[in-house]
């Protein structure tokens, strides 16, 4: 997580703007929602309920549904402090973020969409933890989740880091997609990278996952925030009915990945490959699914302790995320079905 820089001009006025309408919708357009997401396998519940037509559906006829797909984190939370977007999937940074810079006016999470799928793979000499100190290890950004988790773990082996690539453990940020190269040419040790990065380097023939990030999380039981969906504030005061809906067709898109893995792997390739042109080899596809819980739980004890974690190392300024989640609606909709609610932080 970086540090939230102060509101530019454009958010504060939208931030301003907010009740009378800064969004996606124009009052005379009908209604509409216009939801974003991202071009990865973590974001399963996107890729999948909008290539099967499941979210569109859960709108109804009369709702135009449409979507912006983005590459980063920022451009998403950007896209629903400027209206361009009403709802979006995005990681726990870019929520702690956005709350942070709109100082809690612009943005709420309404469910979780996954968990899991991140980890440290290393080359096999690298047996164990110990054998870490000294290493070079990559992670995807500086501040990002993985980066976070990664300088979190080292604290807790005693280590001292930082962000120069000094210390007992050389934490070296580089794009995923140079990663693999870097451990072919020797030129790092390890990654702590999520899915289906985290995958695609367990392919090398020198590689093996020394650490599962689920394995860390031991208050939580394993479960870690990965991906959760948002919605801009004014839209879920504005339009509480289509918020309720789209949670519903979320919900039953969930339930569907979960009861048929293994269509919704293809159905969540196919989507990649009609917005990107590509889509993820089959055995680097079943491996991230497996390695990735996806729920509608948010899992809200680790975004606040992702956020401690961040402040720990520096890369976070002090944020109070009470009031950050808006989970009555998801709730709603799961009491109707007889399951149990699930929880936010207080607030």
């Amino acid at each position: 997580m970086r540090p939230p820089s102060r509101l530019t001009g454009a958010l504060a006025a939208c931030v301003a703007m907010a009740a009378t309408g800064c969004g996606a919708l124009a009052e005379d357009d009908g209604p509409s929602l216009t939801l974003g997401y991202f071009p990865n396998i973590t974001h399963a519940p996107a890729l999948v309920g909008v290539e099967r037509g499941t979210l569109g559906d859960a709108l109804g006829e009369g709702v135009a549904f449409d979507t912006r797909v983005f590459n980063a984190g920022p451009d998403a939370i950007n896209a629903v402090f400027s209206g361009e977007v009403d709802a979006a999937f995005v990681g726990p940074n870019p929520a702690v973020n956005g709350w942070a810079q709109s100082e809690g006016q612009a943005l709420h999470v309404i469910a979780g969409a996954a968990s899991g799928g991140a980890g440290l793979v290393t080359r096999e000499d690298i047996e164990d933890v110990d054998d870490l100190r000294g290493a070079t290890v990559a992670s995807p950004q500086l501040g990002n989740t993985q980066d976070v988790a990664l300088r979190s773990f080292a604290a807790d082996q005693g280590w001292d880091v930082d962000t120069a690539g000094g210390g007992d453990l050389s934490i070296l940020p580089q794009a995923p997609a140079e990663i693999v190269d870097a451990f072919d040419l020797g030129e790092i040790d390890g990654a702590w990278l999520p899915e289906p990065h985290l995958s695609r380097l367990l392919t090398r023939d020198d590689a093996h996952l020394l650490v599962d990030e689920a394995d860390t999380w031991t208050e939580t039981g394993g479960a870690f925030v990965t991906a959760h969906l948002v919605v801009s504030a004014e839209f879920l005061d504005r339009e509480p009915d289509l918020v309720e809906d789209l949670l519903r067709g979320h919900l039953a898109t969930v339930d569907w990945i979960n009861a048929h893995p293994d269509e919704a792997r293809r159905s969540a390739n196919d989507h990649l490959e009609a917005i990107t042109g590509s889509r993820l080899p089959d055995e680097i596809a079943s491996a991230a699914f497996d390695r990735i819980t996806f729920t509608v739980d948010p899992v809200a004890p680790s975004l606040f302790t992702g956020a401690e974690r961040a402040e720990a190392a520096g890369l976070l300024e002090p944020v109070d995320l009470t009031g950050i989640y808006a989970l009555d609606p998801l709730d709603a909709i799961l009491a109707e079905d007889g399951r149990d609610p699930v929880s936010g932080l207080e607030g």
